[in-house]
């Protein structure tokens, strides 16, 4: 019986599993069992139970341990865990931070009247308030050459920096100090008692616990939360960067929110390990920090089903063209055109530095797209001398029919798209400002193949409609691939990407409604 089991079906069984799975942990993270004992004494109790008057004190310094000195930037004298605030002061920014270097913040909670370096009962935390980005390059109008001094300009200055500190190295793209303007801490209001048998690892690490008597007492759990430090609110620093504002926001947090939040931030930091770029973690911090935790739940539920959907339309489409021998009934223009297209989006979203999330299924797309050419006009591909030689297939009489219907909705839409294209791309080539010449033509061809490269689409719908059929297109990749399309369509609003990419994803709706309508009206001649 297990023999007899179709490949799909366990995917789907393994999807279900991957599920519950999840859930199950997501509730073990939200939850955490309080201390029942009938004594007290397993139980650790919070030190916010007794109401103590707090203070709250924030320095800065150039090191971690505050070796070198430390500056107090700001105090909230009546600090209370439980009410909302924000705060903007201006942070003056040494020497050493200006050249290139970094800046911590040092947050204290200690108690009111007493220093945070005297207070035997503070909790402290250490946050950067600096991070290292390659800076956006200027860009220029490549007709006029506007704004081509500004961007002299800063690439001195960059280049003046880079000589000036040996750690920042010596071409203009290395790597440059970026300021935090965004410092954001939370409290757990909470008065929550925990079970020393059954602590939370996550939580541990930010547990500080002292005698009191025969009980156990932990005082305030003190959270900086990373996620909230997005590229946007990122501003240069540079040698003239004499003082800097940063907005300091506090609210108190439920201890569900914590353990969740500690789990996101430990993630997006694992993937930095990886390699994530911290333009590639901001994407994600934004579905977390952007959405409250019920949308956040439907966004993961939606993301797992196109994880799903996405494997099956894949694992379809590659059987569908692997089997395929004839080309009868399917555009050859429409199957070069999307491999053209697929290439395209894939050079613009690498120019823009677009997230991996959205970069790497670009790239394994357009590998396949190359695929299915190759398979489509017959090409054979041989190697002599080290030279390859191409060589292709001959068509039969059906597909010579086909190729008729093809070449001639291909001739109609030329007279369209072209002058499109071009007056496009000259409009853009006068009237905005790119980095580059390769810049403007990958944006020219991108912003083709997004505004009109639906009308290629229209050859296959024609050469439908001549034949009357609609059996030999891949029916089962394709709805998987309409499923996923309607799916995109939620992420388009999640995923920071380019405008152009988020409209593409509801034009693509449009072409599956009518592909499925056309299967309805073949199914209903029969």
């Amino acid at each position: 019986m297990f023999l007899k089991t179709s490949f799909t079906t366990l995917i789907v069984g393994v999807f279900v599993v991957y599920v519950l799975h999840t859930c199950w942990v997501m509730y073990g993270i939200v939850y955490t069992k309080p201390c029942d004992s009938p004594k007290g004494d397993n139980c650790i109790t919070p030190f916010l139970a007794g109401n103590p008057k707090l203070q709250l004190s924030i320095y800065t310094a150039v090191r971690r341990n505050a070796e070198g000195g430390h500056t107090l930037i700001h105090r909230e004298d009546k600090f209370d865990v439980n009410s909302k605030f924000e705060r903007i002061v201006n942070v003056s920014l040494p020497k050493k931070t200006r050249n290139n270097g970094t800046l911590f913040a040092l947050i204290f909670v200690h108690q009111a009247g007493v220093t945070p370096w005297e207070d035997p009962r503070q909790v402290h935390l250490v946050a950067q308030l600096t991070t290292y980005m390659v800076p956006k390059p200027p860009e220029i109008s490549l007709i006029s050459g506007e704004d081509q001094m500004q961007s002299q300009k800063v690439e001195a200055q960059q280049k003046k920096r880079s000589s000036g500190n040996p750690a920042a190295g010596g071409p203009a793209d290395h790597p440059s100090s970026h300021w935090r303007s965004r410092l954001t801490l939370n409290i757990v209001g909470d008065h929550f008692v925990f079970d020393r048998e059954s602590l939370p690892g996550d939580v541990h690490r930010y547990l500080r616990v002292f005698q009191s008597g025969k009980k156990m007492v932990y005082l305030p759990l003190l959270f900086v939360d990373e996620l909230s430090n997005r590229v946007k609110d990122l501003v240069e620093i540079n040698s003239t960067s004499l003082e800097l504002p940063l907005t300091i926001s506090y609210d108190s947090i439920s201890l569900g929110r914590l353990r969740f939040w500690i789990h996101m931030q430990d993630a997006v930091y694992s993937l930095q390990q990886f390699g994530f770029t911290e333009k590639d973690a901001d994407e994600i911090k934004g579905i977390f920090v952007d959405t409250n935790l019920y949308f956040l739940a439907l966004t993961f539920f939606v993301a797992a089903f196109h994880l799903l959907f996405d494997f099956l339309a894949f694992k379809n489409d590659i059987s569908f063209w692997k089997q395929k021998k004839s080309m009868v009934g399917m555009s050859s223009k429409a199957v070069l055109w999307r491999c053209f297209s697929t290439i395209v989006i894939f050079l613009y979203l690498f120019d823009e530095q677009t997230s991996l999330l959205v970069l790497i299924p670009a790239a394994i797309g357009s590998m396949i797209e190359v695929w299915k050419v190759k398979k489509a006009f017959k090409i054979q591909v041989f190697w002599r001398g080290g030279k390859p030689e191409f060589q292709f297939g001959k068509l039969d009489e059906s597909e010579r029919r086909t190729e008729e219907y093809d070449t001639l909705a291909m001739k109609y839409l030329s007279y369209l798209l072209y002058p499109l294209c071009i007056g496009g791309a000259v409009y853009a080539l006068i009237f905005l400002r790119y980095k580059s010449w390769y810049s403007w033509l990958i944006n020219s061809l991108v912003n083709g193949v997004y505004a009109f490269g639906f009308l290629f689409m229209l050859p296959q719908l024609f050469v439908n409609y001549k034949l009357k059929s609609v059996a030999h297109l891949p029916w089962k990749a394709f709805m998987y691939k309409a499923f996923n399309t309607f799916i995109d369509d939620v992420f388009a609003f999640i995923i920071t990407m380019p405008t152009s990419h988020r409209l593409a994803c509801f034009r693509d709706d449009v072409v599956f409604l009518i592909y499925l309508y056309q299967r309805w009206y073949a199914h209903s001649q029969v």
